[in-house]
């Protein structure tokens, strides 16, 4: 029983190899699906990444089931992604060609339509991203969605109380001209 444990049924190398390859082409595929898959998951996104990593486990794994295969499977996987995000950290532009850029959903509290065509999302659920951070539509300058799939939203400026005051005395300077 302990040699079914801590024998592996095929070479780290390999182990490695397989593990590594399983990595990027998932990183590969999760970009070019956009970053609406993301962004807000839904059940049926839910569903297709849990059904994904059974999926991809017998490539990573191969033959090999022991205990040790299956850590030393994700302890690579844990050591690539340590590798990759500080690789993108030091350099920004590995970060944009690996992520991409931000894109606008949303300007002066409109929505642009084509765009969320574009990202597969409705505007339930940028509205409701919106109310995740406290924030309603109206009350935004400008929403856009970023690489990793948030909504990043700058609220419209309120008014200071000096604000206030002014537009107060603008208001009674007109009654008392009247």
């Amino acid at each position: 029983m302990v040699h079914s444990l801590v024998h592996l049924g095929i070479s780290p190398l390999e182990k490695g190899i397989r593990t590594a390859a399983v990595y990027a082409a998932l990183l590969l595929l999760l970009h070019l699906s956009g970053k609406r898959s993301l962004a807000q998951l839904n059940s049926f996104d839910f569903v297709v990444l849990l059904l994904l990593s059974n999926v991809v486990q017998n490539a990573i794994i191969g033959p090999d089931n022991s205990l040790l295969g299956g850590l030393l499977g994700a302890a690579i996987l844990i050591g690539l992604n340590y590798v990759l995000v500080h690789l993108t950290f030091i350099s920004p532009r590995l970060d944009r060609l690996l992520q991409g850029d931000a894109t606008t959903v949303a300007v002066d509290g409109k929505i642009d339509e084509r765009m969320l065509r574009h990202l597969a999302l409705t505007r339930e659920e940028l509205i409701a991203g919106l109310r995740r951070q406290g924030l309603e539509l109206e009350d935004t300058e400008k929403v856009t969605l970023e690489p990793e799939g948030t909504f990043n939203a700058t609220p419209k400026p309120r008014p200071s109380l000096s604000d206030v005051m002014r537009k107060l005395n603008e208001i009674e300077t007109k009654l008392a001209s009247r």
